[in-house]
């Protein structure tokens, strides 16, 4: 997941044009494939026999416009391009034509991204409903139709939420990390930020040969917290299939420091104890497990209510 392109000002949301061309190259030369969008929601329930990488920028900078479309059209690699409509024409974000441009190309995709990009979870649910159509209005009378793709703002939601993009569109991204695979829900989607600070190329190269670490489910669904369910507990369901769970590794940002949470197992099941209370604004969870020399990732995140 990508954002800004040679925006020195923004480490947390850049990446140096130099660096992105060396991760391209990296990903060919790793010999895997650009997954094409529309490959990927027409084969998302089949199993895959080859890892292939899909690329998604979201906000629809303008540096991504002057600095990084060149580069992805005259190398032909797919991807999807999340747009939030409020902002189209602004200062430092694309234009109607130049979206209109990317869209018209042959590996080019649009997603929805909102209209505002606000904080949409802290809205009611009518303005929130209002946003996302809003922003689908404007797609249709510019693009003739609406993007099937959507991606949570901050990858902030509920279940409310979810449930509603569940109904309207064919799946949902957030921000948390992991590898996707047959078995995750399509409706919160995982992808790994890439940025100056965790877009290095020694890190970039363990991100892209990381396996899913599949399961069954994952509780709680519910992602906002309130004061009275913080920390959560999880608990993760794996198949019977997956060896080697006692080595699984978790790492959370409760009480707002990176450590190792309680884990305990039984049969399939892994439930995972905080030690503190998460602190607004989220609150992630990121576990790996080395399944014989294949390392496997899952991560998720929580959004907590400020009081």
């Amino acid at each position: 997941m990508y954002h800004r392109f040679n925006e020195n000002k923004y480490p947390s949301t850049n990446i140096q044009m130099d660096i992105f061309h060396q991760q391209m190259i990296m990903i060919k030369n790793l010999n895997y494939e650009f997954y094409d969008p529309k490959l990927f929601l027409s084969e998302f329930h089949e199993p895959k026999k080859e890892k292939k990488i899909l690329i998604t920028i979201d906000d629809g900078f303008k540096s991504f416009y002057t600095e990084a479309w060149p580069y992805l059209k005259k190398n032909k690699i797919p991807f999807i391009l999340f747009i939030s409509t409020e902002p189209i024409g602004k200062n430092g974000y694309m234009s109607w034509n130049e979206i209109k441009e990317i869209e018209q190309s042959e590996f080019g995709y649009i997603g929805h991204h909102s209209h505002t990009h606000n904080y949409l979870i802290e809205m009611d649910y009518s303005e929130f409903v209002n946003d996302i159509e809003t922003a689908t209005r404007i797609f249709k009378k510019n693009l003739g139709y609406m993007p099937p793709i959507f991606s949570y703002p901050f990858g902030e939601y509920s279940k409310e939420m979810k449930e509603y993009i569940s109904k309207n569109f064919e799946v949902g991204f957030g921000q948390h990390s992991g590898v996707i695979d047959v078995n995750k829900d399509k409706f919160e989607l995982p992808r790994f930020p890439i940025n100056e600070k965790y877009g290095n190329l020694k890190r970039f190269e363990s991100l892209i040969k990381y396996m899913p670490l599949e399961y069954i489910s994952l509780t709680p669904e519910e992602k906002k917290l309130n004061d009275n369910d913080n920390p959560p507990e999880i608990i993760v369901k794996f198949f019977s299939e997956q060896k080697n769970i006692n080595n699984i590794t978790c790492y959370s940002n409760d009480g707002g420091e990176w450590k190792k949470p309680d884990l305990n197992f039984e049969n399939n099941n892994l439930k995972i104890n905080f030690k503190e209370k998460f602190l607004p604004r989220r609150g992630r969870i990121n576990c790996s497990l080395n399944d014989n020399g294949n390392w496997r990732w899952f991560g998720t995140q929580f959004t907590i209510k400020k009081d």
